[in-house]
């Protein structure tokens, strides 16, 4: 049996609009694992059949349904099982792929999401935006947890000031650990030591999680291209992030 992920968008919601799309998989014997909406206007289904042929069917069958507009009918994304349990589409920037947006009260979503990369094998560069007290690095802890790996802080301001200049030995086991940054303390407040341990991290086979990434590349010889995706956080969608306050000496993490 193959999961697929069924989506539309509906122009007009009617009675029995569900009922006739159930009915369309029940005549193709196609099962209906879950059901969501997942935004105001989308409902989304996790389907599961063992004869693609079914798909090709349902595909053509689904063009005929009055008030709706298929969105997506192909194997499941981690994004598409995302917005299945949280009820909820994941939004991307448009003009670039790699990032990916989220508000305060989204922070759920955000946790399962970055936690879901953290359990992926191998290197993985991941940077958070967003203001101070926003919840980035209670986020990045939140996840490390529920990827089930240690986390330690290379350069932080949660408590005090960290700025590390080595690791434990016990730190060096890149497949259980997750290697959080950020990206003010390590590149304006920190010493060469300390950025000698920056490089090392980035060269090795694990997870990095870096807040503030755009002045991590402006103030090293890192490039966006070393970046698999970049988090944006905000109170709320339309919030600027700035890094003005950066610019002007005053505490940003």
């Amino acid at each position: 049996m193959e999961d697929w992920y069924l989506e539309y968008y509906i122009s007009k919601d009617r009675p029995g609009l569900l009922g006739d799309i159930a009915s369309l998989l029940g005549m193709l014997s196609i099962n209906i694992v879950t059901v969501s909406g997942v935004d105001e206007k989308n409902r989304g289904f996790l389907i599961q059949t063992d004869d693609r042929q079914k798909i090709s069917a349902l595909r053509g069958m689904l063009r005929h349904v009055e008030n709706i507009t298929v969105t997506a009918l192909r194997q499941p994304t981690l994004l598409d099982r995302l917005a299945l349990r949280h009820g909820k589409l994941i939004r991307r920037e448009t003009d670039n792929i790699k990032t990916y947006k989220f508000t305060r009260d989204e922070v759920g979503i955000l946790v399962d999401f970055l936690g879901e990369l953290l359990k992926k094998e191998g290197n993985q560069v991941i940077g958070i935006r967003g203001m101070p007290r926003v919840g980035k690095t209670e986020s990045i802890v939140a996840a490390s947890v529920y990827a089930n790996k240690r986390w330690t802080f290379i350069s932080s301001t949660l408590l005090r000031q960290t700025v590390r200049t080595q690791l434990a030995e016990d730190e060096f086991a890149c497949e259980n650990m997750v290697y959080i940054f950020d990206g003010i303390v390590s590149t304006l407040r920190a010493n060469e030591q300390h950025r000698r341990l920056v490089r090392e991290i980035m060269r090795m086979e694990a997870p990095k999680v870096i807040e503030h990434p755009d002045i991590f590349v402006r103030e090293t010889e890192f490039t966006w291209d070393d970046f698999d995706r970049i988090i944006e956080l905000r109170n709320t969608m339309d919030e600027e992030i700035t890094y003005q306050m950066v610019d002007q000496g005053f505490d940003m993490s």
